[in-house]
C-alpha cells in the first residue's frame, strides 16, 4: 500500500476503512501504515469482504511478521498480490477464526495449503496423519519407540493443517456444509488411527489383541463439527491362540492410551476429547468388550436410547474386519429394538427429560444451537425416531447421516416433501452457524454469541450485509421456529395437522349426539358405526389409546369415501387382524398418508378390502407412491418360481408352492387395485399389470404341476409344454374379474412315444387347472381353455403338429380373428417361438382376408350383438357388447389387422390401443376416429374395473337399480355424481358407435 503518512492521507484512509466495514478504522489504519507496508489495494478489498475485517487484518499482519522471521514473507506477499484464490481463502479464514490465525503464526509455512493444487494436503487423511506421526500407513505398526511425545505434537500440527485447508474451502463456498462435516469425520477417523499407532508404542503387549474403534454420534454419521467430542465404542477379540483375559487387559490399556493420545494437552494443544460413555453400562462399564459381551448386553439390558445411539455406529479405526463383524452383529438388534411395546414413548420421554434438564442447567438455553428449542437435536431426534419406527421394514431408511435419512424418509412418503425440505434447509443453516461459532476459537461450543460483534461476524460470514445482526437473528429465529413446529408434528403428534382440520369434533359425545354427528357425516347405520368405534377405542390399552387418536380423523376420511359404513367396518376388521402387531397402529399414527389412503380404499372398494383382510400386512405399502408402482414382471416371476423351487416336488409340495404364489398374487392385486383407486395408474398400465400377475401365477403353477408329474412318474416330462394366452389375457388387457383364456400346446421330445407324451401333457394341463382351482382366500383365477380348436369338444392339449394341421385344413375366419390376441407367454421358450411362427400366417394372412371373410365377420358381430346380451339388460349400458362398447372397438381394430397386418408390421400386436395407433400411422383410420374409439374403450374398461373394485364381483353392465353402488362407481372414477358418469359414457359410446358403423360395417351396414 502506497499511502503516505500525511494527515490528509491518513484522514482519507481512515474514512475509507470505515466505509469498507472496519469497526476500528483508526487501529486498522495504524496496522496498515506501520506493519502492512506493501499490501496492495486488492488485499484490502478482500479483507473488507470477510466476516470480521479487523480480525482478518490483525491475523494477516501477524502472519506476515512470522513469515518474515522465517524468510518466507516475500513469497507470501507475492501470492497475495498474484493469486486471487489464495488471497480470498486466507482472508476468509483469518476473518472468522482467531484460532487458525494463531496456528498460522506458529506455522507460517502452512499458508500454502490455502493455495490448493499441489500445495493442498494429500487426499488421504489417514496416510497423511500416520506419516506425520512416523508410522507406516500400510503396516499398522506403532510409532518408533521413545518418540511418543513428538508424535503427539506432530499429530496435532498435521491435523490443524488439514483443518486449515478445509476451512479455506468451507468459508469461500467451495465445500458445502455436508461435505465439510463428512471430511471432518474422516479426518477424526484418521486421527484415531494415528493415535492408535502412538498408543501401540506405549503398550508393548498390543499384539495379544485385535481392537476396533467404532465411531458413534456425528463421527459415525460422517457429520462431525470442527470441534466436538468424538464418541467411540471399543470392541476387542484375542488374537488366535491368546487367552481372552490377557487380551482384554492389553486392549483396555491400548484403548486408554488411544484416548490420551487424542485428548492430551501439548504445546500444540489437544485434538478433542475421545468420549467412550456411549458404551454398554456407560462410564460404569468396562472400556473394552468382546463381540459376545456386546451382543449379550444389547440383547438383554440395553435401554431405548442406546439403540437410538447405535443408528450411527460405524467402524472408523483399528481392526477393520472386527469392526465390520461388530456392525453385522449389532444392526439386526438395532432394528428389532423398535418393536418394543413402549419404544416410541421411551424416546419421546427421554427427549422431554433432556429439554427439562437443559432448561434447569442452562440459563441461556434459547441460544443453544444444538439442544435448545428448534435446534439441531430437534431435527435429529425426529428423524431418528421415524427411522427406527419405519426402518424396520424399509431398509432404505437406514442411512446414518441426518440429511441422507431425511431425504430417504421424504422419498418414501414418511415425511411430506415440504416438511422435509424445510427441515433440511434449517438443519444446513444451523450446522453452518455451529461451524462458524466453533471456528472462531476452535472450541467446543453450541451457543450463539450474545454480543453484537459476534453476531455481526456470523451474519457477514453467511453473506448478510445490509444489517448483519438483525438479518442473522431473524433468519435464525425463523429456522428455529420452523424446526420446533415440525419436530412437534413429527416427533410427538404426527396427526396434528389432520386433527386440526376436524376442529370442533369433540372426543366425547353423548350417544345421541354421536349418532347425529355420524348421520350428518353420511353414515347410513350410525348405531352400527358407534358399536365399531366402541370396540376399537374401549379399554386402557395402548392400542385403544392410539385408536382414540386416530378415529376422529379417520371418521372424517371415511365420510369422504363412497361408503363410510363399509370403510369403518373394514377398518375394524383390519385392526382386529393387525391390532396386536406393534407396527400397524404406529404406522397409521406416524404417517398421515397411510391412514388417509387406507380410509379411502376401505370406504371405496369391497374388492380391495377383501384383499387387505386376507393379507392385512399389505397396508404398509400405502405409505409410499413408490410402493404402489407395479413391480417388474421379471422380479415377480423370479419370486414366484423361487417359491416353487423351495417347495420341491410331490402333490402336497405343489399345493404348498401354489398357495405361496397365490399369496404373492393377492399382494400384487392389492397393490394394483390401490394404485387404481388412488388415481396413480393409467388404464393400460392396469391391464398390463394384471396380465403380468396372472402370467406369473400360471407359470408358477405350471412348474409346480410339471414337478409333481415328473416326481410321480420318476421320469422327466417326455414333451415340451407351453401355455398360449388368449383373449384379454393375450391382449395384456386383463381386468380384475377376467378369466385367463388359454390354449395348451406340447411338442414331444425326439424319440418319445407320442401317446405317452400326450398323456403326460394332458396330466400337466389338468394338474395346473386343479392347483389354481383349489379353494383359497383370494379372488379365483379361472383357467378357460374354450378358445382352443373345436372348443369344448376338442382335445384339451394338442401337439404343435396337430395345431398346424387343424389351422391348415379346418380353421374358420373367427378362429383366425381369435388368434389375433394369442400370445405364447408361458412355458418352453423354443416351443413358444415355434407356435408363434405357426399362427402368424393364419392371423396375418398373406394378402389379407377376402370379401367373403369380411362379410362373415360382420355377420358374426351382428349376431353376437343380438344373441349374447343378457335378457332384459339395457344394451346402451352394457360396456362390453353394447353400442360403442369394448367389442365394437376391438372388432374394428381386429378387422383392420386381418386385412392389413401382412403388410403393416405395426398392426401385428395383440393390444387393442396399439393396433389403433398403428392403423392411424398407416392411414387406415382417421386420427380423430381412432381417438374417439380409444376414449370409449378406455372409459368402458375403467368402468368394468370400477364395478369390480366397488362391488367385489364382476359385471359388464352399469348398475341402475342400486343408487349407492352407482354413486360409488362414479366417485371412484372421479365423477361428482352418477348422472355425470352415465351422461359421459352414453356420449362417448354414441360417438364410438358412429365410427364403428363407418369403419367396421361400411357400405354393407
Amino acid at each position: 500500500m502506497a499511502e503516505s503518512r500525511t494527515p490528509e492521507r491518513r484522514s482519507s484512509l481512515t474514512g475509507r476503512l470505515a466505509r469498507l466495514g472496519f469497526t476500528d478504522a483508526a487501529r486498522a489504519e495504524r496496522l496498515l501504515l506501520d506493519e502492512g507496508q506493501g499490501l496492495a489495494d486488492d488485499v484490502l478489498d478482500v479483507l473488507s469482504a470477510t466476516a470480521d475485517p479487523d480480525l482478518a487484518l490483525d491475523g494477516l499482519v501477524r502472519l506476515l511478521a512470522s513469515a518474515d522471521e522465517q524468510g518466507a514473507g516475500r513469497e507470501l506477499r507475492e501470492a497475495l498480490a498474484d493469486e486471487p484464490g489464495t488471497r480470498e481463502r486466507l482472508a476468509a479464514v483469518l476473518g472468522v477464526s482467531d484460532a487458525l490465525g494463531d496456528h498460522l503464526v506458529r506455522h507460517p509455512e502452512h499458508w500454502r495449503v490455502l493455495r490448493g493444487g499441489d500445495d493442498a494436503p494429500p487426499g488421504n487423511p489417514r496416510a497423511d496423519l500416520l506419516t506425520a506421526v512416523g508410522a507406516d500407513p500400510s503396516a499398522g505398526e506403532p510409532v518408533a519407540s521413545g518418540s511418543c511425545h513428538d508424535a503427539l505434537v506432530a499429530l496435532r500440527v498435521a491435523y490443524r493443517r488439514r483443518v486449515l485447508a478445509l476451512a479455506g474451502r468451507d468459508l469461500t463456498g467451495e465445500a458445502d456444509v455436508v461435505m465439510v462435516a463428512a471430511e471432518l469425520a474422516d479426518l477424526a477417523a484418521a486421527a484415531l488411527e494415528a493415535g492408535l499407532a502412538i498408543a501401540r508404542a506405549e503398550v508393548p503387549e498390543h499384539g495379544l489383541c485385535r481392537l476396533a474403534v467404532i465411531g458413534m454420534g456425528k463421527c459415525g454419521g460422517r457429520e462431525l463439527n470442527y470441534v466436538s467430542d468424538v464418541d467411540v465404542i471399543f470392541v476387542a477379540e484375542p488374537r488366535e491362540g491368546e487367552p481372552e483375559e490377557a487380551a482384554l487387559r492389553a486392549a483396555t490399556r491400548l484403548a486408554a492410551a488411544l484416548v490420551r493420545s487424542c485428548s492430551a494437552s501439548t504445546q500444540e494443544g489437544a485434538l478433542w476429547e475421545v468420549d467412550a460413555a456411549l458404551r454398554p453400562e456407560g462410564k460404569a462399564g468396562p472400556l473394552v468388550r468382546t463381540l459376545a459381551s456386546h451382543r449379550a448386553y444389547y440383547e438383554r439390558w440395553a435401554k431405548t436410547w442406546e439403540f437410538q445411539a447405535l443408528l450411527k455406529a460405524r467402524p472408523v479405526a483399528g481392526d477393520a474386519d472386527l469392526g465390520d463383524r461388530y456392525l453385522d452383529m449389532i444392526t439386526p438388534i438395532v432394528w428389532k429394538a423398535a418393536e418394543g411395546e413402549s419404544f416410541v414413548e421411551d424416546v419421546q420421554a427421554m427427549r422431554r427429560r433432556v429439554e427439562a434438564d437443559l432448561n434447569q442447567r442452562t440459563p441461556d438455553s434459547e441460544r443453544q444451537l444444538k439442544l435448545g428449542p428448534g435446534g439441531l437435536r430437534d431435527v435429529e431426534f425426529a428423524v431418528q425416531l421415524l427411522q427406527l419406527v419405519h426402518g424396520r421394514a424399509d431398509e432404505t431408511l437406514r442411512a446414518r447421516a441426518t440429511l441422507d435419512a431425511l431425504t430417504d424418509l421424504s422419498r418414501g412418503g414418511y415425511v411430506g416433501r415440504d416438511d422435509a425440505a424445510a427441515l433440511a434447509a434449517a438443519y444446513r443453516f444451523l450446522r453452518r452457524v455451529e461451524h462458524l461459532v466453533q471456528l472462531h476459537r476452535l472450541r467446543r461450543t453450541h451457543l450463539v454469541p450474545d454480543d453484537e460483534a459476534g453476531l455481526r461476524r456470523l451474519g457477514r460470514a453467511l453473506g448478510l450485509r445490509a444489517d448483519p445482526v438483525a438479518e442473522f437473528t431473524a433468519l435464525w429465529r425463523r429456522h428455529a421456529r420452523g424446526v420446533r413446529r415440525l419436530h412437534e408434528k413429527l416427533f410427538y403428534r404426527p396427526l396434528l395437522l389432520a386433527v386440526a382440520r376436524l376442529a370442533g369434533t369433540e372426543a366425547r359425545l353423548t350417544p345421541a349426539a354421536a349418532r347425529a354427528r355420524l348421520e350428518a357425516l353420511g353414515y347410513a347405520d350410525p348405531a352400527g358405526a358407534l358399536r365399531h368405534i366402541e370396540a376399537l377405542t374401549s379399554g386402557v390399552s395402548r392400542r385403544a389409546a392410539i385408536q382414540r387418536t386416530l378415529l376422529p380423523v379417520m371418521l372424517g376420511w371415511f365420510a369422504d369415501a363412497p361408503d363410510p359404513d363399509a370403510g369403518l367396518l373394514g377398518f375394524r376388521k383390519v385392526s382386529d387382524a393387525l391390532g396386536a402387531t406393534p407396527w400397524y397402529l404406529r404406522l397409521l399414527r406416524d404417517d398421515v398418508t397411510v391412514a388417509e389412503r387406507m380410509s379411502w380404499v376401505l370406504g371405496s372398494s369391497r374388492y380391495a378390502t377383501d384383499l387387505l383382510l386376507r393379507a392385512p400386512e399389505a397396508v404398509a405399502m400405502l405409505g409410499s407412491d413408490a410402493d404402489l408402482v407395479p413391480r417388474p414382471f421379471e422380479v415377480l416371476r423370479a419370486e414366484a418360481l423361487a417359491a416353487v423351487r423351495r417347495h420341491g416336488d410331490g402333490s402336497a409340495s405343489a399345493e404348498d408352492a401354489v398357495a405361496v404364489v397365490r399369496g404373492l398374487r393377492r399382494r400384487e392385486l392389492f397393490r394394483a387395485a390401490t394404485a387404481d383407486l388412488l388415481g396413480r395408474t393409467e388404464v393400460e398400465t392396469v391391464g398390463e399389470t394384471l396380465t403380468g400377475i396372472a402370467a406369473v401365477t400360471v407359470e408358477a403353477a405350471l412348474q409346480a404341476a410339471v414337478n409333481k408329474i415328473e416326481t410321480e412318474s420318476g421320469e422327466p416330462l417326455p414333451t415340451r409344454f407351453a401355455v398360449v394366452a388368449m383373449g384379454r389375457f393375450g391382449g395384456h388387457e386383463l381386468g380384475y374379474g377376467s378369466d385367463a383364456d388359454v390354449m395348451f400346446v406340447h411338442d414331444p421330445d425326439p424319440g418319445a412315444d407320442e401317446r405317452e407324451a400326450g398323456r403326460a401333457a394332458h396330466a400337466v394341463a389338468e394338474e395346473l387347472r386343479r392347483l389354481l382351482a383349489r379353494p383359497a382366500p383370494d379372488p379365483p383365477l379361472e383357467i378357460d381353455p374354450n378358445l382352443r380348436p373345436e372348443g369344448r369338444r376338442g382335445p384339451l392339449v394338442r401337439t404343435l403338429a396337430s395345431y398346424a394341421a387343424y389351422y391348415a385344413r379346418w380353421s374358420e375366419p373367427w378362429e383366425a380373428q381369435a388368434l389375433l390376441r394369442a400370445d405364447p407367454l408361458i412355458g418352453d421358450a423354443g416351443l413358444r417361438d415355434r407356435f408363434q411362427a405357426l399362427i402368424d400366417p393364419v392371423r396375418w394372412p398373406d394378402g389379407g382376408i377376402d370379401d367373403g371373410a369380411v362379410r362373415q365377420i360382420r355377420r358374426l358381430k351382428a349376431r353376437m350383438e343380438s344373441e349374447r346380451l343378457p335378457r332384459g339388460a339395457d344394451r346402451r349400458l352394457h360396456t362390453k357388447l353394447g353400442p360403442g362398447g369394448l367389442a365394437d372397438v376391438e372388432w374394428v381394430a381386429q378387422l383392420l389387422q386381418l386385412q392389413h397386418a401382412h403388410e403393416i408390421p405395426g398392426l401385428r400386436t395383440t393390444r387393442t390401443l396399439d393396433a389403433l395407433d398403428a392403423a392411424v400411422q398407416a392411414r387406415l383410420l382417421d386420427a380423430e376416429d381412432a381417438a374417439v374409439l380409444a376414449e370409449a374403450w378406455c372409459l368402458a374398461t375403467r368402468i368394468r374395473g370400477a364395478i369390480m373394485l366397488v362391488r367385489g364381483r364382476a359385471s359388464d353392465l352399469l348398475p341402475t337399480d342400486h343408487h349407492r353402488e352407482r354413486s360409488a362407481i362414479a366417485v371412484v372414477l372421479g365423477y361428482a355424481a352418477a348422472g355425470d358418469l352415465l351422461e359421459d359414457y352414453r356420449r362417448r359410446a354414441r360417438r364410438a358407435r358412429a365410427v364403428v358403423d363407418r369403419a367396421f360395417y361400411g357400405a354393407d351396414q
